[in-house]
């Protein structure tokens, strides 16, 4: 995640609605007051250096981490965050930032699953979330696709994904570029948590299609014992026995 790219993600993610979704087996209520949220955060290199304890110890369940970018970018603090996470007890999964422009989505699949982002069966590791929003650099906000091809792209990432690992890769994307960039597509959400970017007092809008949100990331200046500065913020809609069910598959 570049500094020009960390900045636009807040300003979308500010005034904008993303959906979450569990697989079918998962389906989480729809609202964090309607049942038990488990609280978490996601990070990456603009974090430095994290007690992974402390964060533990301040109640933090969950982490998403920052591994990969494109097929030409992994996150140096990647590998210690991910175990150092793990060794603290907190649930975590592997992030990638999707360049659809760059590449093919099945070679960044590989590429994430290559380089830290594949599934183990051991109560702590998620399935990888790819993130998949309004473009940092140059070539449009839809990084120059159609929506057709857009689709084609994400689907091809699912697909491959799955393929190596077994597992359902969760989505990260705000409701208004979805519906804009893939056509309010509805294909992915009966089987990928959805993890929604909407730093508001509410979920809001979900994308089109989807019913329901797993992972919501509700605010971007979140304070966590453990992490100097402002952290992401977010919560699993469900308590940790049901987060685990999802890390194991069950």
């Amino acid at each position: 995640m570049t500094r020009t790219r960390f900045s636009l993600r807040r300003l979308l993610a500010a005034g904008l609605t993303v959906a979450a979704t569990a697989a079918t087996a998962l389906v989480a209520t729809a609202g964090p007051a309607a049942a038990a949220t488990t609280p978490g955060v996601d990070v990456s290199r603009y974090q430095g250096t994290i007690n992974w304890t402390s964060v533990r110890n301040a109640g933090i369940e969950l982490a998403f981490i920052k591994a990969t970018e494109g097929t030409t970018y992994k996150d140096p603090n990647f590998n210690s965050n991910y175990v150092n996470a793990y060794n603290a007890g907190v649930i975590r999964g592997a992030y990638h930032f999707a360049l659809p422009n760059a590449s093919s989505g099945a070679t960044q699949a590989g590429y994430l699953v290559s380089n830290g982002g594949a599934w183990s069966a051991d109560s702590r590791t998620l399935p990888a979330a790819l993130d998949i929003e309004a473009n940092p650099y140059s070539g449009g906000t839809c990084y120059g696709l159609s929506t057709t091809s857009m689709r084609n792209w994400i689907q091809d990432f699912l697909n491959t994904y799955r393929s190596r690992t077994g597992r359902y890769a969760v989505i990260y994307t705000t409701t208004s570029w979805w519906n804009q960039c893939t056509g309010s597509w509805t294909g992915p959400w009966a089987n990928h948590p959805l993890w929604l970017a909407r730093w508001a007092s509410a979920p809001g809008t979900l994308p089109a299609g989807a019913s329901v949100w797993s992972f919501w990331q509700y605010t971007s200046t979140g304070s966590v014992s453990g992490i100097s500065g402002n952290v992401d913020r977010n919560y699993w809609n469900g308590d940790r026995s049901r987060l685990i069910a999802l890390a194991n598959n069950t």
